[in-house]
């Protein structure tokens, strides 16, 4: 038996979109062990995949030797604990003097276009195909891997919740659009502006579809704000609860037909869960989104105006850039 141990503890979206992993390794090592590390608040995306044989989360007091370690995070943290844990073969990332260093070539070349600007706009790799290279598995030169989508295991009380939501609502047989208004605070031009918004889901209720807009708790007073005021308009939208966890938003996100996000944690589950998506790019770069056949693509005019080197500003041209009509005909 092989023992393998994962690192990867950094954001919700960056977490799922890691697990297809999983399928390379344990083709690759089929007699094997899978433990995997992240924080608490990844642990529920991580739970029931039956590839997965422990998950771990931090702080991490294990004394464990491993046969393989793979770290796929550079924060300060997740290498500091790659460093510290016993491991006979590793790939990702380990603490040099207080940076991150590559343990292998594939880890090299993915940092650098981490922290060289023309390296990362020129990059063309998806996250997925820059994991499979970091994991040391094989890529034909020119050939993309064929990667399957994201693991996201719903429970049936998971179910039961979007259940209970649809017979609440009458929303059974409805044609449902799901919007998710919101986006890490890391980046505060990644989501469509209010006004934008607003006037998108005005136009989709003209077209005879129904919402459900979609926020977490970073979005709780907008999304209130926001179906208040379109109450006051006589216009019937569907909510979420800010408050849902991982999988009772995932088990609303399956309800729609079709998911409009930004570059976000919604954007990964509607995509782990096999819904069309239309992703709005403003600063991140569309490249690195795995779209699986699923995925349309909405590039903000002013998008490589910001990225990478400035995708850290707030801009109200930027989050404003992309137009309703380009959404709608994309619907």
């Amino acid at each position: 038996m092989i023992k393998i141990l994962i690192i990867k503890l950094g954001a919700l979206g960056d977490v799922l979109r890691t697990t297809p992993i999983l399928h390379a390794i344990k083709e690759k090592y089929p007699d094997s062990e899978i433990s995997w590390i992240t924080k608490e608040e990844s642990k529920d995306i991580l739970e029931n995949n039956p590839k997965i044989n422990k998950v771990f989360t931090l702080p991490y007091k294990n004394n464990e030797t491993f046969d393989i370690l793979f770290n796929y995070d550079i924060d300060d943290e997740a290498i500091k604990l790659a460093s510290n844990i016993r491991a006979k073969k590793r790939y990702g990332f380990y603490n040099n003097e207080g940076y991150p260093a590559a343990s292998n070539m594939g880890a090299e070349d993915y940092l650098n276009t981490l922290f060289d600007d023309e390296s990362k706009r020129n990059n063309e790799k998806t996250y997925q195909e820059s994991i499979y290279h970091i994991s040391g598995m094989i890529l034909l030169p020119g050939v993309r891997p064929a990667i399957p989508r994201p693991d996201l295991i719903l429970k049936k009380e998971d179910e039961s919740y979007s259940n209970k939501f649809c017979v609440e609502n009458n929303l059974y047989n409805k044609n449902l659009i799901g919007i998710h208004i919101g986006a890490s605070s890391r980046w505060p031009s990644k989501a469509w502006s209010k006004d934008k918004v607003k006037e998108f889901i005005i136009k989709l209720k003209d077209r005879d579809y129904n919402i459900i807009v979609f926020a977490g708790s970073n979005e709780k007073e907008y999304q209130e704000n926001l179906v208040k005021e379109l109450n006051e308009q006589g216009i019937k939208v569907y909510h979420n609860n800010p408050s849902n966890s991982i999988k009772e938003f995932a088990s609303l996100v399956k309800l729609c037909k079709i998911m409009v996000c930004s570059d976000s944690f919604a954007l990964h589950i509607s995509l782990a869960l096999n819904i069309k998506t239309i992703g709005l790019f403003f600063c991140t770069s569309p490249d690195e989104i795995e779209g699986y056949g699923i995925l349309t693509k909405i590039k903000s005019p002013l998008l490589y105006d910001f990225f990478p080197e400035r995708m850290n500003e707030y801009n109200e041209e930027l989050v404003n850039s992309i137009k309703v009509e380009d959404v709608l005909k994309a619907i």
